[in-house]
């Protein structure tokens, strides 16, 4: 069983749904961060398909982890509810078109004895205190935040923009829109949370020792800049803080990194100007 010791989840905007959540249930926690491409028209309740499918995906986790054996299937089974979900609202032409579907990247874990799994969609993070205070950080965001960031400073730099206008630009409406017809054509959606179950195959699964004491940190990129992108901390100073003062002083400080250290994105290129930041603290 997991106790949870904090948890926090703040929208990069305040005019923008927050697309990001995080849960737990018995011995089994995850962190969800969903996104879309901008500009598909919502089909879903609400005004953004990617918090519908965030918040159907952490209802159903919640209810159906404490039976399950396997992150793999339980995923798959999740994506398969939530396929269905979606196209008994969408229109017929949004069923098989995966470019305008929502997509997650997502860190599920498992307590299994003195052992947890963890189970990784895209750029969400694991981070693992043990009670000898080494800590292990699990998930591929630190790669795939260097090649997003490389590609926001050559943007910005284009265009002579910053990240609160960048995604209007006409350099960045152009680059995502070749990216988006990459993907049309090789026909594979992504390797992301999303209404293709077959997608849980590819999931990346790796373990960490979880004796009693063990304190575990689940965050979305938006939690995780403090580390792979700000470089305000190394992973064991972002669990002694945690642990130490709460998860509120943490996501204080990446925003206000954001605001008032670099707004214009130079010092820490990105595409927005703050993400939503999510994170769940717990103990073991």
């Amino acid at each position: 069983m997991f106790t949870v010791m904090d948890r926090i989840s703040r929208p990069g905007h305040p005019a923008k749904p927050n697309e990001d959540i995080c849960g737990v249930s018995g011995d089994w926690a995850w962190v969800i961060d969903t996104s879309i491409f901008p500009g598909t028209t919502p089909v879903m309740r609400g005004t953004s398909d990617a918090a519908w499918l965030a918040t159907f995906a952490d209802e159903r986790l919640s209810n159906l982890a404490p039976a399950a054996q396997d992150g793999v299937a339980l995923l798959r089974h999740v994506m398969e509810e939530a396929r269905t979900a979606y196209r008994a609202v969408a229109p017929r032409e949004r069923h098989e078109d995966f470019i305008t579907w929502p997509l997650g990247a997502m860190t599920l874990v498992r307590r299994r004895g003195d052992v947890l799994d963890a189970w990784t969609f895209g750029d969400t993070t694991a981070y693992v205190r043990q009670p000898d205070g080494s800590v292990a950080t699990l998930g591929d965001a630190p790669g795939l935040r260097a090649a997003e960031s490389s590609k926001a400073a050559e943007l910005i730099g284009q265009a002579g923009s910053r990240p609160t206008t960048i995604l209007d630009e006409p350099v960045f409406l152009a680059w995502l829109g070749e990216r988006r017809e990459r993907q049309r054509k090789s026909g594979i959606p992504a390797a992301l949370l999303s209404f293709n179950p077959d997608a849980a195959d590819r999931l990346r699964h790796e373990t960490a020792p979880c004796r009693d004491g063990t304190a575990i940190l689940l965050a979305s990129d938006g939690f995780s800049a403090l580390v792979d992108l700000y470089r305000a901390m190394d992973a064991p100073a972002l669990m002694a803080a945690a642990l130490s003062s709460g998860l509120e002083p943490l996501v204080t400080l990446a925003r206000e990194i954001e605001t008032e250290r670099d707004p214009d994105g130079r010092l820490y290129p990105r595409f927005k100007a703050s993400d939503d930041a999510t994170a769940i603290l717990l103990r073991a």
